[in-house]
C-alpha cells in the first residue's frame, strides 16, 4: 500500500537521491528548479522551508512511499488560502521509473483526503500542460473538472504551452468550514 508522509529531516538522503536521479526527467516536463536546489545545503533548505510552510499552514509537502518504503513521488499543496477561499493548489511528481503504475492517481486520492478531511479545505485546484494526457487522466480519475484553459501561458525549454486548469471540491462543499479553517 502506498503512503504519504510529511517531508522531514529524516528524508534528506532519500530526497536527494530522488531529485538527482529524476532531474532530467522532471525538467523535460516542468520548469527546472533553481541550480541552488542541487548544491550543498539546497535540499536541506528545501526541507526547512517545507516545515515552515506547514507550520504556517501556507503549504504542505508530502513524500509518497511504496510498501517497501522506497520514495517514489512527491506531492504538495501550495498557496493555501483560508479566509474566504479555503483552497489551495495541488502539484505532484512521480519518479520516472515508477510512471504508469497508478502511483500518481493514488497519491492524489490520498492528498485530497488530507486536504478535505484533515486540513478542512473546500477546493483544490491543479494545472496540467494541455499535452500531458497522463496528468489530465490522473486529475479526472480523482474527480477534478476542467474549468479553464490558458493559452501560451507556460514556457518549457523555449516552447510556449497551453495549460488546463482543474478544480475539485470537498464532498461537503457548501457546509461551514471546520473550526481549523475559520
Amino acid at each position: 500500500m502506498l503512503s504519504l508522509h510529511p517531508v522531514s529531516d529524516r528524508d534528506l538522503e532519500d530526497l536527494r537521491r530522488f531529485e538527482l536521479d529524476n532531474r532530467a526527467f522532471f525538467e523535460s516536463r516542468i520548469n527546472a528548479r533553481p541550480a541552488a536546489f542541487y548544491e550543498a545545503g539546497g535540499i536541506e533548505a528545501s526541507i526547512a522551508a517545507a516545515q515552515r510552510e506547514a507550520a504556517a499552514d501556507t503549504g504542505h509537502q508530502f513524500l509518497l512511499r511504496d510498501p517497501a518504503g522506497r520514495l517514489v513521488g512527491r506531492i504538495n499543496l501550495i498557496q493555501v488560502k483560508r479566509q474566504h477561499y479555503h483552497s489551495c493548489e495541488l502539484g505532484y511528481r512521480i519518479a520516472q521509473a515508477e510512471n504508469g503504475k497508478g502511483y500518481a492517481t493514488t497519491a492524489v486520492k490520498l492528498m485530497l483526503d488530507i486536504a478535505f478531511r484533515e486540513l478542512g479545505l473546500l477546493r483544490v485546484e491543479a494545472k496540467a500542460n494541455a499535452g500531458n494526457a497522463g496528468s489530465i487522466k490522473v486529475l479526472e480519475r480523482n474527480g477534478f473538472s476542467q474549468f479553464g484553459r490558458s493559452t501560451r501561458s507556460f514556457e518549457l525549454n523555449g516552447q510556449w504551452l497551453d495549460m488546463l486548469h482543474f478544480e475539485c471540491h470537498a464532498p461537503n462543499h457548501g457546509a461551514s468550514p471546520s473550526p481549523r479553517t475559520a
